[in-house]
């Protein structure tokens, strides 16, 4: 056990890096490895995936406090845009949970393979609108945080790989589009776990020190060390260039997303 916990510790470090960096909310990298763990420790088949993607919504509250504040304190958020990207977000994270308890595991993993799989190729290639010519509006804004909800809740990600690319499209610069998503990253994960807490309650598969899908002593691990670094990945996101991050990540990515792909496949 704790072999485990000290697993939990060493991704919470990595997921806060890759969260303040990036403005995504961790779970790119917390979901798969979680799925990876899980399996390991013997959970069902059934639930272990459902769980993963809990357990990384409830880390990313927390990440996303922390990587809010690095940011803030750069004064790189737009706050007059955060509330109706949020309005949209609340109703699609809804939506998202409910679709997600609809979903068998492994049609679930099949769908994280390819969604990780075509983001990597946006990170490796770089590919990203340029810089549109004016700030959405308030109804657009809620439209975009609808989708951008209900794709996260689904995946156990806090939207960043889609608000940011977004956002910039939307005439922000990269710093701004980053430091607005990971605020936007806070009610996604929080609607997501709320929502996975309710529809995971009375789940008997899950392990003993669960909260509905969410397994408690990984949620601590991550939390823990990933408040910490979330902090530096923000400041770092203001000084260093990322494209040879962003390479190195992609390729993570697409491991991820082939590995998936290829066991679930072979497995039908």
């Amino acid at each position: 056990m704790l072999e485990i916990f000290a697993l939990y510790l060493l991704l919470g470090a990595a997921a806060g890096f890759v969260a303040g960096l990036f403005g995504i909310g961790g779970g790119l990298l917390i979901v798969p490895v979680l799925i990876f763990s899980f399996t390991a420790q013997g959970l069902s088949p059934e639930v272990l995936t459902h769980a993963a993607v809990a357990t990384s919504l409830g880390t990313i509250v927390f990440t996303s406090i922390s990587s809010i504040r690095a940011h803030h304190a750069n004064s790189a958020v737009h706050w007059n845009l955060f509330p109706w990207i949020s309005a949209g977000i609340l109703a699609g994270a809804l939506g998202g949970v409910w679709i997600a308890e609809m979903l068998s595991g492994r049609v679930l993993q099949l769908a994280f393979g390819c969604f990780t799989l075509a983001v990597a190729l946006q990170m490796a290639l770089n590919l990203r609108p340029s810089s549109g010519g004016r700030e959405p509006g308030k109804k657009e804004l809620v439209v975009a945080g609808g989708g951008v909800g209900c794709a996260s809740a689904v995946f156990g990600i806090g939207g960043g790989t889609l608000t940011v690319p977004y956002l910039h499209w939307r005439r922000l610069n990269m710093p701004h589009a980053v430091a607005t998503s990971a605020a936007c990253g806070l009610p996604i994960a929080l609607v997501g776990a709320t929502g996975n807490i309710v529809t995971g309650w009375d789940e008997a598969r899950m392990p003993e020190w669960s909260l509905g899908y969410i397994y408690l002593p990984a949620l601590l691990g991550i939390v823990l060390a990933s408040t910490f670094t979330a902090r530096f990945g923000a400041r770092l996101a203001h000084r260093l260039p990322q494209r040879k991050l962003k390479l190195v990540f992609a390729l993570f990515l697409a491991f991820v997303g082939i590995r998936f792909l290829v066991t679930n496949l072979l497995q039908g």
